[in-house]
């Protein structure tokens, strides 16, 4: 079966969607990154980045177990074992890859940066807090524009590049965004929020933070 090293963070959600939306079998085994379980030697020895998600393919390339770090390699990965949610040539298959990288190169930064000025740095910096502020709602208001002719990231279809969104959207709070002023995103995300696999992938996700 397969293994999911992760907690209640945007990058790894993704990873419990796309396998719920695949309908493959996995276990979920929590990393308190609050507590700082992502820097034990035990999971470095997993990931040297020391960040979640990992999973791990006991039947990986060649029959061999197989660990993956990196939430859109994970994505990729799984879109092409299973044949979902990733187009196999074409245009289709570039529109995916195009938002995975917007977001890996944009959307991720710009709400990460936003929330560690306005919530976790030390000291209020102002020119930071003005530059990923207006850098998280500017790649917002990207994204809404994508999204005014189109139905899903990438297309009519709801793919990967879906999934890889919608981590960050979904804690959207942490960069202070609210949906209000992209009403095209606000459309988008309430029909991926929606979906029976989300919704699944979400509700283990939380559970993995401990109440007390």
């Amino acid at each position: 079966m397969l293994e999911v090293y992760a907690f209640s963070t945007p990058n790894s959600v993704r990873v419990p969607v796309a396998l719920e939306e695949m309908g493959l079998e996995y276990e979920l085994k929590p990393v308190n990154v609050r507590k700082g379980e992502q820097k034990d030697p035990t999971y470095r020895a997993l990931n040297p980045n020391g960040k979640v998600p990992v999973l791990i393919d006991p039947s990986g390339p060649d029959g061999k177990r197989f660990v993956l770090t990196e939430s859109s390699a994970i994505l990729v990965y799984l879109a092409e074992k299973t044949g979902k949610l990733l187009p196999s040539k074409g245009e289709a298959r570039a529109r995916v890859f195009e938002q995975i990288f917007f977001h890996v190169t944009g959307i991720g930064p710009a709400f990460g940066q936003a929330g560690y000025f306005q919530k976790q740095a030390p000291e209020q910096i102002p020119h930071a807090l003005t530059r990923f502020n207006t850098e998280a709602a500017r790649v917002m208001s990207v994204f809404d524009g994508i999204l005014r002719s189109s139905k899903f990231a990438a297309g009519d279809d709801f793919t990967i590049a879906d999934i890889a969104h919608f981590g960050w959207i979904w804690r959207r709070e942490f960069a202070g965004i609210e949906l209000a002023g992209y009403p095209n995103v606000q459309r988008w995300y309430d029909s991926v929020a929606n979906r029976s696999a989300v919704g699944k992938a979400v509700d283990r996700v939380t559970a993995l933070v401990p109440t007390t």
